[in-house]
């Protein structure tokens, strides 16, 4: 009985739970698993539920999910909640979640060019240079918008350029971050 009993905590444990909110740019799917954030995607946009193959089961109460929608509230209040107060856990490569690392140390109302953040790379892994293009697939594939700023990456002279969730979404995250 013990071991039926271990393996339905082992099935829960890796259950991937998800609940929406409601935010002014429309609704937001949130997804965790073992009470750490590990989506947020606008409803619809380009990766959405990215790598997720696992089953989901919609859970309003699970801790992770309310300090997220509360993270996300302050947020849209124009308020500068820390990405520290949440513990995020998004699945990707080495390789992206080193320009994910990056995106979370842009200031909020700063931005920084896919040119600048592979440069930012390549000096610190040693090298000579490193391609833009590969920064902007990682940038692309952020499973935690808005949280993991990825729409504060801009082109070179300050185009706005490929945002998953739509160019109209980055430019309101941005401008919302100017007021």
């Amino acid at each position: 009985m013990a071991s039926a009993e271990a393996e339905a905590a082992e099935v829960v444990s890796n259950m991937i739970y998800t609940s929406t909110y409601s935010s002014p740019l429309g609704d937001i799917l949130l997804a965790s698993k073992n009470n750490e954030l590990i989506g947020l995607w606008f409803k619809g946009q380009k990766y959405y539920l990215g790598s997720i193959k696992e089953e989901t089961k919609e859970k309003n109460d699970e801790e992770i999910l309310i300090k997220t929608k509360n993270w996300l509230d302050r947020y849209f209040k124009g308020e500068k909640p820390n990405i520290r107060e949440l513990t995020l856990n998004p699945n990707g490569s080495s390789f992206r979640k080193e320009v994910w690392k990056i995106l979370c140390e842009i200031p909020y109302g700063s931005t920084l060019t896919y040119k600048e953040i592979a440069e930012k790379l390549a000096k610190e892994r040693g090298l000579k240079s490193m391609s833009a293009q590969a920064v902007g697939g990682a940038v692309g594939h952020n499973p935690i918008s808005i949280i993991i700023p990825c729409h504060r990456v801009v082109g070179t002279n300050g185009n706005l350029i490929g945002y998953a969730g739509g160019l109209d979404k980055k430019e309101y995250l941005l401008d919302l971050e100017q007021r």
